[in-house]
């Protein structure tokens, strides 16, 4: 397949709302069933089943199944930071409709996950922090010291690329994606720093990520 076809092809798969909406849903990072994403984007479980099929043979997704139940997740962190990418060139949102599409909205934009790396204004701030700290430089390259500093909180290097900068949605600046973004953001997770609003990708900082941040010099 060309580069043209290919091209075409990706955005065939991602110009229907429906398609969209799935992918959007599964940016949280998780696996989620055929039914929860049927209920998420408003339609039938045979209409789902059709797009996810297409979305999975077309790259996107992967598919796991677990007895009677149909799991799909995102086939890896390159097609978050995809979608996260054409999310920013697309630009804001129109209004919301309605109070709490506003509050979701505001939500999301103060803190969410991409994929497995934190965005939103949260991650701008924490990638500000290390920037500050030396820990990565202005284009998002760990250094020698920065590279110090993520092993005492227990990064361990592996074949994915250590960092790589993500261009945030909403801020439209680049937040820190790679393996030391999805591992700081599993160690804020797994020690209460940051937690999630509901079911959803909205994020925030609670106070116990306050306090540590500012002992680590992040904020």
């Amino acid at each position: 397949m060309g580069f043209m076809e290919g091209l075409a092809q990706v955005a065939g798969l991602l110009a229907d709302r429906t398609r969209a909406a799935f992918c959007g849903a599964l940016l949280d990072g998780r696996a989620w069933t055929a039914r929860e994403l049927a209920v998420h984007a408003g339609v039938a479980a045979s209409t789902a089943s059709e797009h996810l099929t297409r979305l999975v043979e077309g790259g996107l997704l992967v598919e796991h199944r677990q007895g009677r139940h149909r799991y799909v997740a995102l086939a890896g962190p390159h097609v978050a930071e995809l979608l996260e990418s054409m999310a920013a060139f697309a630009g804001p949102d129109a209004r919301p409709r309605s109070l709490r599409a506003s509050s979701a909205s505001e939500a999301m934009a103060r803190g969410r996950t991409c994929y497995d790396h934190l965005a939103g204004q949260l991650g701008i701030t924490l990638k500000s922090g290390l920037v500050g700290l030396g820990v990565v430089t202005a284009e998002l390259a760990v250094t020698e010291p920065g590279m110090v500093w993520l092993k005492e909180l227990g990064f361990e290097p592996s074949q994915r690329q250590v960092s790589r900068a993500c261009l945030d949605w909403t801020e439209r600046v680049p937040h820190l994606a790679g393996a030391a973004g999805a591992h700081l953001c599993r160690v804020f997770f797994e020690r209460g720093w940051v937690r999630r609003i509901g079911s959803g990708r909205a994020v925030v900082l609670a106070p116990a990520g306050e306090q540590a941040w500012r002992e680590l010099g992040i904020v």
